[in-house]
């Protein structure tokens, strides 16, 4: 009788979860059937949802919902708080799986070379974003003394680090944060906040619901300089084409043209100036000196030689995430990417037997949490395809109580999909004696335990 075909997907966030429901929606579910395991470094799954978008965006957290009815299927098991490298090997997992989908995601801030990038008060978004959402493996304080503060970058990520910048601890009370970043809220004493872009309006990655939610805070001035609105020939073009793109831009105008009012925490979006010196004074941050820029035709911008020094004390630069390299498998440095083809992973020309990816860790961290869908339909079809053709590899132990035999004889602590439901309880708990929907566990040993498992 012919076995389920079995898949090990390593990293359990949305990219992760939209593979394993590919897999349970195509033919080979039906016959001979598939048997899916979902390995997290996290002890709780979803990833970006959980640990990367912002508590005060509670309809992007309502994807967990959907994510919920692909995991809650029974040809699927959750092996959190398990380390690919660590815990496990692309070895031991071709042991046990006739094929293995990374989805790890980007979790890292792309390297910003401008002097002064090292100061004290100079800080990677990413490292921001994982301290207010709770993440269990970074430091519980946050220094925010900066009276002025200055972001680089003009995608979503810059306006969730501006946004959490400029509200009050008070206006995030009612999400899920944890008691620690309540308090580091609490005393943050931004009152300004610059966003800076070297480009221009058109050019800018914003969506366009998430940029106009910076202005529904009470405590919130959104201020745009009106001589920031300026579009060449290629910038026209885009808006055209593009729907977001002018809705966005449409925003910004109306901003630009409007009396600036009296809410206390200022906001402001720059464009056309291009960052090119953090400025320090005895090794910490007190200013960034930026370039104007103008476009030239096309949409893209060249320098004017015209600076100008900004008084702040703190820079926060969101330009990018950057995925990390995986043991035994190629990367390119450059992209942050393990290369592909088709989902295929690509290692001198040839694909590497049975193994593939989606998602970020694929083809970098763009677009929306939902584009990675398309990734993952993709990625399984070619598996299956090549399962069809006979090119998978085969395990020597595809049982499934054997993986589960090699985590507990080394000793690993891991957690599972029941192991969420009791963690979910205990986080909605905490929350109901507040008044709030949840309060989030950021302690990884707490988590572990509020899941049924003894830490190690």
């Amino acid at each position: 009788m012919p076995r389920p075909l079995r898949v090990a997907i390593v990293g359990a966030g949305p990219a992760g979860i939209y593979a394993a429901d590919a897999l349970l929606k195509s033919e080979a579910a039906t016959e001979p059937g598939v048997s899916i395991d979902l390995f997290e470094r996290m002890p709780a799954p979803f990833g970006l949802i959980r640990y990367g978008v912002a508590p005060d965006h509670p309809r992007i957290k309502g994807i967990i919902t959907a994510l919920h009815q692909v995991l809650d299927k029974p040809q699927i098991r959750l092996f959190g708080n398990v380390d690919y490298g660590t815990d496990l090997s692309l070895d031991d997992l071709r042991a046990f799986y006739d094929a293995v989908i990374f989805s790890t995601g980007a979790m890292a801030d792309r390297e910003l070379r401008i002097p002064g990038v090292d100061l004290d008060g100079s800080y990677g978004a990413a490292d921001f974003v994982s301290w207010y959402d709770g993440h269990p493996d970074v430091p519980r304080t946050w220094p925010l003394e900066a009276e002025k503060v200055a972001v680089l970058g003009v995608g979503n990520v810059a306006l969730d680090v501006a946004r959490i910048l400029a509200k009050t601890a008070d206006e995030l009370l009612p999400t899920e944060i944890p008691p620690n970043v309540y308090d580091g809220l609490k005393a943050n004493k931004a009152l300004e906040i610059h966003v800076f872009g070297r480009r221009g309006p058109a050019q800018a990655k914003f969506s366009p619901m998430e940029l106009r939610e910076l202005d529904h805070s009470p405590t919130i001035e959104v201020i745009v300089n009106p001589e920031d609105i300026d579009y060449d020939d290629g910038s026209i073009a885009d808006r055209r084409a593009n729907k977001q793109v002018d809705m966005v831009a449409k925003t910004l105008e109306n901003w630009a043209i409007r009396d600036v009012g009296e809410r206390p925490h200022k906001l402001f979006l720059h464009f056309f100036e291009s960052p090119t010196e953090i400025l320090g004074e005895d090794g910490k941050v007190v200013g960034l000196r930026t370039e104007r820029t103008e476009l030239d035709g096309t949409g893209n911008v060249k320098g004017t030689g015209t600076t100008t020094d900004w008084d702040v004390q703190a820079v926060y630069r969101a330009v990018g995430y950057l995925s990390d390299e995986l043991p035994k498998l190629p990367f390119d440095v450059a992209s942050g990417t393990v290369p592909d083809e088709g989902g295929r992973v690509m290692e001198n020309g040839e694909h590497l037997t049975s193994t593939y990816v989606t998602g970020w860790i694929r083809r970098g961290p763009v677009g929306l949490i939902g584009h990675t869908k398309g990734d993952a339909n993709e990625t399984v079809a070619n598996l299956l395809q090549d399962h069809a053709a006979g090119r998978l590899q085969t395990p020597e132990t595809p049982a499934e109580e054997a993986v589960v035999a090699f985590l507990e004889d080394k000793g690993v602590a891991y957690t599972t999909w029941e192991g969420w439901y009791a963690l979910d309880a205990a986080e909605k708990k905490l929350g109901e004696a507040e008044g709030r929907a949840r309060v989030k566990i950021v302690e990884r040993d707490e988590m572990l335990r509020a899941s049924g498992v003894t830490p190690a």
